[in-house]
């Protein structure tokens, strides 16, 4: 997804679609090999009697993330004008690609 995002920020204004839409792609790609299995992964931690409660909890972490970014990205715009979609592409990649090495140190200590 980092990539993918990366390759957003720097893709021109006069590039074609069919560049955006594989740049698009390539993100929506890295989002779900991501999203499934932490998902599942935590929805498993949870005891049977309490995954409803894991669902809320779920779903108030994903509403909470969603409005972080775009209060983010709306900062973004506001100090960078027109460059603030770069600058908050790059941004998202930065926390993507923090999230995936998280997720790899996590799996470290786990197989350790």
């Amino acid at each position: 997804m980092a990539t993918g995002l990366l390759l957003l920020a720097v893709f021109p204004s006069t590039g074609s679609a069919l560049g955006l839409i594989w740049r698009m792609a390539l993100c929506g790609l890295g989002f779900g090999f991501f999203q499934a299995p932490n998902n599942r992964t935590m929805m498993a931690a949870a005891p049977r009697a309490r995954s409803g409660a894991a669902g809320g909890m779920l779903s108030a972490a994903r509403l909470l993330g969603q409005t972080l970014g775009a209060a983010a990205v709306a900062i973004l715009f506001r100090a960078y004008g027109a460059a603030g979609s770069s600058a908050a592409l790059y941004f998202a990649a930065a926390l993507a690609l923090t999230g995936a090495l998280v997720s790899v140190v996590r799996l470290k200590h786990t197989a350790a």
